[in-house]
């Protein structure tokens, strides 16, 4: 059961705010009260209804991962590694992933798909990831503001917007688009997103908010991205969407409007300091100029693309004056060990081991990321502001002794050093374990989910394709 109320932790060291500076402490006991850190003290207080009281904890604010799909990614767990350069850079997002999430959405009942989502939500908090941003199809939005109400994570939705649905792969390999541009299809995505907006903003205490999410400049049209930009502005929400991730999406734009799909994006009005932007691999310098001119955030995935042999540098995009932040893409949502590969791919990259500080890379996922969505009550940790914590046990073998407890976090830990994860002053995850559900049902309802849709013929077409 989700813990509530007073809450004390222990906290060998703790990474503490004052305004924009992080400093360790050491032999700290934290204090929530309802929502909110009120203390951050030597002595132990003595009216707490709980105590997390462990002698080698680390409690920092909780990691903002701000890019994710759990439901797609799921869908292919085990058929993305090891395919050929062909087949990951052509087929793995409208081969693999769009079609067999389509698939499931058609398959599967309300509850199976809760079980997958679920299941996918349990390993971003037992990561220490209190907020996550997560695009999806919009006919899943039900199912997911249904999870992450009973949860407790903090989520921001990103239901998708399309100029088309019906995108595939074509004799060549190539995505395929039909009906692009004005027409019914954009009209009804904004219609729906306008719907589940009313539905579902500040819901659940608040901790739901929903973003637009138009899914990429290969898959939306001119006329979508204005109403787009100009609904943004009326509703003071956020915009994501995928950007320069794969070369054929390059070729496509320049082939429809001349111009690389960043500068697309700009002449559309949709970059800013609201636009949060996935990749960007395949963007050229001066398109990153436009990136950092505009104050747009780039969101750095770099497993997703090394699992393609692709480089995915954090330092490129932080060296150019972006502001970058980390997420997981769904491809292994251990927000700890993503934070690791975005330092050591930078560092190679580079070709500088002195690149990609430890204090770096925790604020692109605390401070950083916070700032990235507007907000500041969270991403730190001090008094006053809101008890979104995480807290990893530092004594295990592999990380002990302890001469830096940042360095010991990104260098050796993982989601399996988390020992609590606490969102709005509740406390989701205690002593490694989910509060929220039962933790082994969930995951064999989830995977057993999956698994009837691998089972389909459809499904075992699009399997064999990809290989």
């Amino acid at each position: 059961m989700i813990a509530t109320g007073s809450i004390a932790i222990r906290a060998r060291w703790a990474l503490v705010h004052d305004g924009s500076a992080a400093r360790i402490v050491n032999d700290r006991w934290v204090l929530v009260e309802g929502d909110r850190v009120t203390a951050i003290t030597d002595s132990r207080p003595g009216s707490a209804n709980t105590v997390v009281d462990k002698p080698h904890l680390l409690v920092l604010p909780g990691f903002i991962n701000l890019h994710n799909h759990i439901f797609t990614e799921l869908m292919i767990r085990g058929r993305s590694e090891d395919l050929s350069s062909q087949s990951y850079s052509t087929s793995l997002v409208y081969g693999l992933l769009m079609p067999l999430g389509k698939l499931a959405m058609e398959q599967l009942g309300a509850a199976e798909r809760e079980a997958i989502i679920e299941l996918g939500l349990i390993q971003i908090l037992k990561s220490g990831a209190t907020t996550l941003m997560e695009p999806f199809r919009a006919g899943l939005t039900h199912e997911f503001a249904a999870v992450v109400e009973r949860s407790g994570l903090r989520c921001i939705l990103a239901p998708y917007q399309f100029s088309t649905v019906n995108l595939g792969l074509g004799p060549g390999g190539k995505p395929t688009y039909h009906a692009i541009g004005a027409g019914t299809d954009d009209a009804s995505s904004i219609s729906e997103w306008r719907s589940l907006h009313d539905r579902y903003d500040g819901a659940a205490g608040g901790r739901i908010r929903l973003a637009l999410s138009p899914h990429g400049t290969d898959s939306c049209g001119p006329d979508l991205l204005r109403v787009i930009r100009k609904l943004a502005d009326e509703q003071g929400c956020l915009i994501t969407t995928h950007l320069s991730q794969s070369p054929d999406e390059g070729d496509l734009i320049r082939e429809r409007h001349g111009c690389t799909p960043t500068e697309y994006l700009e002449r559309m009005g949709i970059l800013g300091p609201d636009a949060l932007v996935a990749h960007c691999i395949y963007a050229s310098d001066a398109d990153l100029a436009i990136l950092a001119r505009t104050k747009t955030t780039v969101l750095n995935c770099p497993r997703t693309f090394a699992r393609g042999g692709v480089t995915a540098s954090w330092q490129r995009f932080r060296s150019k004056g972006i502001r970058t932040v980390i997420a997981t893409d769904g491809y292994n949502l251990d927000i700890i060990e993503e934070i690791r590969a975005a330092g050591l791919i930078s560092k190679i990259a580079a070709g500088d081991s002195a690149v990609a500080t430890v204090g770096e890379l925790v604020a692109a996922v605390t401070t950083e990321a916070a700032a990235a969505i507007g907000r500041d009550d969270i991403g730190r940790l001090a008094p006053g502001l809101r008890a979104d914590l995480v807290a990893l046990d530092l004594g295990r073998s592999h990380l002990r002794p302890v001469s830096d407890p940042l360095k010991a976090l990104v260098w050796r830990a993982s989601a399996n050093d988390v020992w609590a994860t606490m969102v709005d002053g509740r406390l989701l995850v205690n002593e490694g374990r989910y509060l929220a559900g039962d933790e082994a049902r969930i995951t064999e309802a989830g995977a057993s989910a999956i698994e009837k849709v691998w089972s389909h013929p459809e499904a075992q077409k699009f399997l064999r394709r990809a290989l």
